[in-house]
């Protein structure tokens, strides 16, 4: 039976990367249903591997035993280290196999020139929020998976937050919005905290006010279904001091700035292709 003709319970997963995101996509699976002793892991580091094992009740395994045993073998690694990876693994990977990466740039036609003939690849571009269950996980068909494997996994994702399904052609630009964008996120709160700071608030007061006021925004968009511009708008009275805010990120080129740093994180992603 093929993977794509299994529930997401009765699969076996083997990952190839057990680091911070590899822990949460093997802990998503858990969390999906599939039990541990049918996740297998191949982990270099004995430490690392007895964590894990322990945690999770995952097996650690050789990789042509996962590669044998699992109908999905999830790719997990940096992507300069995905050429050596696919080298050791592609032979010895069954035609049945489902082939899942997760490494930025690296296309499907890239990972199917290092495999055997007509296995089946997934691309996927996650981001770091998966690791509490909020993450956005964008999902690319490669020349041999199908629809009924990219909702099988779709389905498996699902457990560790949204998950959309896109042509492959925008993978990258995917990267420059989800995929970097909680970094984006983050350097905005460190530069208000530190706005905070200079105003005479307590680092601890100000990083407080930050992180809750972004929150309650960020679940305003998803409570309310309003667009940004019209809660932006809701919040701004003329002549205020929001609108005074807002002058100078206009002033300042905002929107280009942003822009300019997305189109650099795309270019970037190309570059690893």
């Amino acid at each position: 039976m093929s993977s794509a003709q299994k529930s997401v319970p009765d699969l076996t997963i083997g990952f190839f990367g057990v680091g911070i995101m590899g822990e949460a996509l093997l802990a998503g699976c858990i969390t999906a249903g599939i039990a541990p002793e049918r996740i297998s892991f191949s982990e270099k580091r004995d430490d690392r591997a007895e964590e894990i094992s322990s945690k999770y009740g995952a097996r650690r395994a050789a990789t042509p035993e996962i590669a044998a045993e699992c109908d999905v073998v999830m790719l997990v690694v940096k992507p300069q280290d995905l050429g050596d990876l696919l080298t050791d693994l592609g032979p010895t990977l069954p035609a049945k196999s489902l082939v899942v990466s997760f490494a930025a740039g690296k296309t499907t036609n890239f990972i199917e020139s290092k495999l055997n003939p007509g296995i089946s690849v997934i691309r996927v571009m996650p981001n770091t929020p998966l690791l509490i269950g909020k993450g956005m996980s964008v999902l690319s068909a490669g020349s041999h998976a199908d629809q009924e494997q990219l909702d099988l996994i779709s389905s498996l994702l699902a457990a560790s937050g949204e998950v959309v399904q896109i042509a492959e052609a925008l993978q990258d630009a995917v990267t420059a919005v989800s995929g970097s964008g909680p970094a984006y996120f983050f350097a905005f709160v460190e530069a208000m905290v530190k706005g905070g700071v200079e105003l005479g608030l307590s680092a601890e007061i100000a990083t407080q006010l930050t992180i809750q006021t972004l929150v309650g925004a960020a679940g305003m968009l998803v409570e309310t279904k309003k667009s940004a511009t019209t809660l932006r708008e809701n919040v701004t009275s003329p002549n205020g001091t929001t609108a005074a805010a807002l002058k100078t990120f206009s002033e300042g080129q905002l929107d280009a700035l942003v822009a300019k740093s997305m189109r650099a994180a795309r270019d970037r992603s190309q570059e690893l292709a």
